[in-house]
């Protein structure tokens, strides 16, 4: 083996490996997990080429030192989970405390959001 074959061969298994550590951290990566709690406002199966089941969670709350102020906040998700969206289906207009996990970019068959939900912790009837 020459050395311009050794280069050009240890610079492509090095190429190969900083692109692969590039796509894992961008897509798969979990950057972070949480709970949210709401009340469901919808979840729906769409999408073009890849079919994807998108929801809304709204959760209320109050702001600021402000008498009486009330903001609503939109926490918009995926689910991958057929089970899972199956079960949210049933539980619109509840309220619902969702487990997520967190990851930088989304893929197309993963969903549209950053927010992926992977578990149902509670579903309450509103009051």
């Amino acid at each position: 083996m020459t050395t311009k074959t050794k280069v050009i061969s240890i610079s492509s298994v090095v190429l190969i490996l900083l692109l692969a550590g590039f796509i894992y951290f961008r897509f798969y990566f979990v950057f972070g997990e949480g709970v949210k709690a709401g009340e469901l406002n919808y979840l729906v199966y769409k999408g073009y080429v890849f079919k994807t089941y998108e929801g809304k969670l709204i959760q209320s709350g109050f702001i600021g030192k402000t008498a009486g102020a009330i903001q609503s906040y939109e926490f918009k998700f995926s689910v991958v989970d057929k089970n899972v969206a199956d079960s949210l289906m049933r539980c619109s207009g509840k309220e619902v405390e969702l487990h997520y996990k967190e990851y930088l970019s989304p893929l197309p068959w993963r969903g549209v959001s950053e927010f992926v939900v992977d578990k149902i912790l509670s579903v309450k009837e509103k009051k």
